[in-house]
């Protein structure tokens, strides 16, 4: 039996969920640079003030569970980058490569348009499934910092991606 896989605004019920889908990442991998685990305070006051910025944060959910979430969060906080956002997705791990982050990804940008111009993805390299889905949605790599991150006693790249929403 198949099931939906819906895709909805994120609401304080979910808080949990994000929190220990994230923190699988913190804790076991080099996605993100953040080093120990956050507890769901604070990624509700993260959630905060992404909101506060009429930005959009999404969550899959399957089966009354959540799967992934995405957001588009502040990219630089100087007023010159208001029509500027970084997007994220994160998907729980034992779900990955299922389409789930295209969902999430495809409904963000909907929501997006009309309310930021650029889109800006940061994937820490190698990463061909980031890559491959940020370049899914049009975009395009535009830099690489070489060994910026320390993270699991190794030196870490990231590389950023771009894209330009239609008018």
């Amino acid at each position: 039996m198949s099931t939906m896989i819906r895709v909805r605004p994120l609401i304080q019920q979910d808080i949990e969920s994000i929190t220990a889908i994230y923190n699988h990442y913190i804790l076991n991998s080099t996605i993100t640079f953040e080093e120990k685990a956050i507890t769901p305070d604070v990624m509700e006051q993260r959630i905060n003030t992404t909101l506060e910025r009429d930005l959009p944060w999404l969550v899959a959910e399957e089966n009354s569970e959540i799967i992934g979430y995405a957001y588009a969060g502040i990219f630089k906080d100087r007023s010159a980058y208001r029509f500027t956002s970084e997007i994220t997705v994160y998907v729980r791990p034992d779900i990955r490569q299922k389409g789930v982050g295209t969902q999430l990804y495809k409904e963000l940008f909907e929501q997006l348009k009309g309310k930021v111009r650029t889109c800006v993805g940061c994937i820490t390299l190698p990463n061909p499934a980031s890559i491959a889905l940020h370049e899914k949605f049009g975009m395009k790599p535009v830099g690489t910092f070489e060994n910026v991150g320390f993270k699991f006693n190794q030196w870490l790249s990231v590389g950023y991606w771009q894209c330009h929403l239609e008018d």
